[in-house]
């Protein structure tokens, strides 16, 4: 039997020196280097001398009863070693992160296209994919629910008929069977309100399917163990919920199911559901050799969820000096074929509806659907992208009905410490949304018309590739025109509504060679935020040592949670605080006793010495603690942050969110009016962080997150037809912004703290990603003077006067 690598660069030491790499340091990644030679190990990497390769077949058909499946022709291809369908499932048959209604096969129907079918081992992928299109599968075509209006209708196909957890909606009323989750806000009197108000303007608002848009697909290779379980190394987001999920599907005790986190290229929320997990786990367990699985591209774009698609109708009321006195909402989320974290996502959209502002009276509902589009779950900013686009875009419309400035109107209306949420959360912790604003609105702007520069001699020349289209020789800048745009956005950190969230961490600390050594070992998945780093800061800081071991993430430690929610730097950095100082506290205690002091008051470790207060030398680790393991210090402990509530059922109230976050943008484009194109010159933002554990990986977030921001604003979209089918299942045809698109992106970073966090800190990965995409947009409106309520923005909308072509329209505006 071969052997497989643990990812490289995932254990190494991970620092070689005092300086720079402790908690406020920008401390060098361990991984860096390695990825960006090319060097470092991915899932897709992994590699075992007796493995097979695994393949999905899947179903070409939105919407279809299953008639019959023949895998014999497939059988019969020289180095396929085995076929399963539904029929071969050894135990539990569906499996979900919230809801349990996902087919590890397709039995009697598949809901949308690309639904997992069958699969096949061989000897060779390519052998595996040519047998796998030689499975006959019969099917009967069903009529296919798309929308909101074909998923409620009284004759609508109901998608799960036999779904048995309704009692995660509670006593309320759900309209139809294919609604999966709803979730209401109501406070204050919307009604009483809306009589006193002098201004009201409203909207209809769509954002697009947008893709994770990951660069390393799915993939990952099950080996069969001796003691009949199975060890997978996989790249994923949370391996203890792909631990919960998989054992049941194999028929295994959980002990006998083994994860250890692969090198992960990329997640953004798309790999917290199962893909080829429980797939490469069966053909192994049937096969008894491992099985590696590596989607394609096309695959991967059928292979994992994708953001949700939204309509949204607001209205919105204020007084004439702009004060709001009241918000109408209601959120429609496309969840696709299956759950996935549908709920979540809905409890998300609803309670950050209203945004980062004060408003005493509001009815928001915010529902998902069952629809046979692709299933839609987690991704970056999680229900909060989708409110995020329409509250900001109604801000601006309410500006330009009282002939305000934009800015001017959201300080007037920002939220503050103190401040309550329309759920009745008070935030108990820093909330600079009007001081961010500021800062991004006092500063500098671009040069007007960058592509034209004069000589020494004062001739005037042409940089096209300045332009809009200029990179591509489309635009020499006949009717290029600027805008500006401005927008803020509210995110919650951490897992909601009375989630048990909380994360686990193991601690050792020996002395080895003579030096000191802390060994850190998390559940932890690395999908490039920098976690490794974050945790060996936090080790040196606390213990004051230079050499940090990290351990690769796996089962054999406790669960970290997901590496999502902007939550793992909060939680497992917690924990790793958090242990580590109770492993100080056991080596301090060791030290007085053997210094003769009556108790370690006074004492702590610097340098791989205890010292005092001032910094004076006492002893030795070495001494304390003794050369090797025998008198090592080592403890597993969880950390959990204060609790939180579930959402009241009826009215949407309760102490749901842990932490929020703020990040405001100013965004500054170029449109050529006459091609519809647009290139956003700059994106400027500003964020409160608490404080920055490692300020370059802070502005590599704010910077990441923008950048997906920009892409929802102008580019990314997966076309999905009435049918149910995918337009552009490729990155040929699904654009996303490279660094040819990336403008400059200056930040100002806040750090106000929240005494409530692990040194104040602040979850940062994903408010940057709301509020870029509503500035993009607000740039391009004031540019060009379009309504643009739909994202992406499209060349089409920019320059075709037919009204259709730029979304779903505003409603008219109100003066009372």
């Amino acid at each position: 039997m071969g052997v497989v690598p643990a990812p490289t660069g995932l254990t190494q030491r991970a620092g070689t020196g005092p300086a720079g790499g402790r908690v406020g340091d920008s401390a060098p990644r361990p991984d860096g280097t390695l990825k960006v030679t090319g060097e470092f190990a991915y899932s897709s990497d992994l590699w075992h001398e007796d493995m097979l390769w695994g393949h999905t077949l899947r179903s070409p058909h939105a919407h279809a009863r299953l008639l019959g499946i023949d895998v014999s022709a497939a059988l019969a291809v020289p180095g396929v070693r085995c076929v399963l369908t539904h029929e071969d499932l050894p135990a539990a048959t569906h499996y979900g992160l919230e809801i349990q209604d996902q087919p590890v096969l397709a039995r009697d129907v598949v809901r949308y296209e690309g639904e997992p079918v069958a699969l096949v081992a061989a000897d060779h992928p390519e052998t595996a994919r040519r047998a796998a299109a030689l499975i006959e599968v019969r099917y009967e075509e069903l009529p296919v629910v798309h929308d909101e209006a074909t998923a409620t209708a009284p004759d609508a196909p109901v998608l799960h008929p036999d779904r048995a957890d309704r009692v995660l909606v509670g006593d309320l009323h759900v309209p139809h069977p294919n609604v999966v989750h709803r979730q209401p806000v109501l406070t204050g009197d919307p009604e009483a309100a809306a009589a006193r108000a002098e201004v009201v303007v409203s909207g209809t608002y769509e954002v697009g399917m947008q893709d994770q848009a990951f660069l390393g697909p799915e993939s990952g290779l099950a080996v069969p163990a001796e003691d009949g379980g199975v060890d997978l190394y996989i790249a994923t987001q949370w391996l203890h919920v792909d631990h919960r999920q998989l054992a049941p599907v194999l028929g295994l005790p959980p002990e006998k199911v083994r994860l250890t986190l692969a090198g992960v290229g990329g997640a953004f929320g798309a790999r917290e559901d199962l893909s080829m997990q429980a797939h490469a786990c069966l053909l192994a367990l049937r096969t008894g050799r491992p099985v590696k699985i590596v989607y394609n591209r096309h695959e991967s774009f059928f292979g994992h969820v994708h953001r949700h698609p939204a309509r949204l109708a607001y209205e919105h009321g204020a007084t004439r000096e702009g004060r709001l006195l009241y918000v109408r909402a209601r959120i429609v989320l496309d969840g696709g074929a299956y759950a996935s974290s549908s709920p979540a996502v809905v409890g998300n959209a609803a309670s950050l509806a209203l945004g980062p502002y004060e408003v005493p009276n509001a009815h928001v509902e915010a529902l998902a659907l069952y629809t046979n589009n692709p299933p839609c779950g987690a991704m970056r900013g999680f229900g909060a992208v989708q409110a995020c686009f329409a509250y900001e875009a109604q801000m601006d419309r309410l500006a330009a009905a009282l002939d305000m400035d934009p800015v001017e109107l959201r300080q007037l209306n920002a939220v503050s410490q103190g401040s309550s949420m329309p759920t009745g959360q008070v935030i108990d912790a820093p909330a600079p949304v009007a001081e961010l604003l500021r800062r991004v609105k006092e500063r500098p702007l671009p040069p007007e018309r960058p592509w034209e520069s004069a000589g020494p001699s004062g001739e005037r020349s042409t940089d096209i590739r300045a332009l809009p289209g200029g990179l591509s020789n489309s635009g020499h800048g006949e009717g290029v025109v600027r805008g500006v745009g401005y927008a803020v956005g509210i995110k919650n950190v951490g897992f909601s509504e009375g989630f048990d969230d909380y994360s686990t961490a193991r601690v050792r600390l020996e002395v080895s060679g003579g030096e000191p050594v802390a060994t850190v070992h998390t559940a932890m998945a690395e999908v490039g935020q920098g976690g490794v780093t974050v945790h060996a800061q936090i080790a040196r800081t606390e213990l004051g040592v230079t050499q940090v071991v990290i351990l690769p993430a796996d089962t054999r430690v406790g669960s970290a949670g997901s590496t999502s929610a902007s939550r793992q730097t909060y939680m497992t950095g917690g924990a790793v605080r958090n242990t580590c100082r109770h492993v100080r506290a056991e080596v301090l205690r060791r030290a007085a006793q053997r210094l003769g002091l009556p108790d370690a008051e006074g004492l702590r470790l610097e340098g791989g010495k205890v010292v005092t207060r001032d910094g004076e030398a006492l002893a030795a680790l070495a001494d304390v603690l003794g050369e090797g393991p025998g008198g090592a210090v080592e403890l597993e402990l969880e950390f959990r942050h204060r609790p939180t509530q579930p959402f009241d059922r009826e009215t949407g109230q309760g102490f749901g969110h842990v932490q929020y976050s703020f990040c405001a943008h100013r965004a500054v484009v170029d449109v050529d009016t006459e091609l519809g194109l647009v290139r956003v010159v700059e994106l400027a933002a500003a964020q409160d962080v608490g404080r920055a554990i490692n300020p370059r990986a802070v502005l590599g977030q704010i910077h990441g997150g923008s950048a997906q921001g920009l892409g929802l604003a102008v580019l990314e979209e997966i076309v999905v037809g009435p049918d149910g089918r995918i337009r552009n299942p490729s990155f040929t045809d699904y654009l996303i912004p490279t660094i040819l698109d990336t403008p400059s992106m200056p930040v100002d970073v806040l750090e106000l703290a929240d005494d409530h966090a692990p040194y104040g800190l602040r979850g940062v990965g994903e408010a940057p990603t709301l509020s870029s995409t509503p500035a993009v947009v607000a740039a391009i409106r004031q540019a060009t003077g379009r309504a643009l309520a739909r994202v992406p923005v499209r060349p089409e909308h920019l320059i075709d006067e037919d009204p259709a072509a730029l979304g779903p329209a505003g409603g008219p505006e109100r003066e009372g």
